[in-house]
């Protein structure tokens, strides 16, 4: 009798493994129109528009101070950003006193609010929220240096 393949998925639902469910939900709903792809990012869930990262839907039992919607920005938004969601922050989980990463707490009592608002410059746009991680900035940068480089002789 054949074996199945080590890799091979079971059809069988008793036998699958459950899938986790969406934190957060509602932010996907309202991020829709644009399309937004999904991954798997630090456990939780990083949501992409286009090439660039906005997005990390996070809640779980460790850290739950860090549970919520990460907005992907730069140290130089976070002023601005602040105005506008009083009780971001930035992600202590990740070591640093002051990170990239900033954190609309769960436990907030506007949090839903809030986090729609953050939605709300995704689909605005708004360049103080998202960026294209380190290694498609250098891909992209390698396509269009090819485009522009005189054709090598061999």
């Amino acid at each position: 009798m054949a074996r199945p393949a080590k890799n091979a998925v079971s059809l069988d639902p008793l036998l699958s493994k459950p899938r986790k469910q969406i934190p957060h939900q509602f932010v996907l709903d309202a991020l829709a129109p644009l399309s937004p792809m999904t991954r798997p990012m630090f456990g939780c869930l990083a949501i992409y528009v286009g090439e660039k990262i906005v997005l990390i839907l996070r809640e779980k039992p460790t850290y739950p101070a860090d549970n919520g919607v990460w907005l992907c920005t730069t140290e130089e938004h976070h002023e601005s950003l602040r105005s506008e969601f009083p009780h971001m922050r930035s992600v202590g989980l990740l070591g640093k006193k002051i990170t990239a990463w900033q954190v609309l707490p769960s436990d907030a009592a506007d949090f839903e609010e809030t986090a729609l608002r953050a939605c709300d410059l995704v689909l605005t746009r708004d360049p103080r929220v998202g960026k294209v991680p380190g290694s498609r900035r250098k891909a992209a940068r390698k396509a269009a240096n090819r485009k522009t480089d005189p054709p090598r002789r061999k």
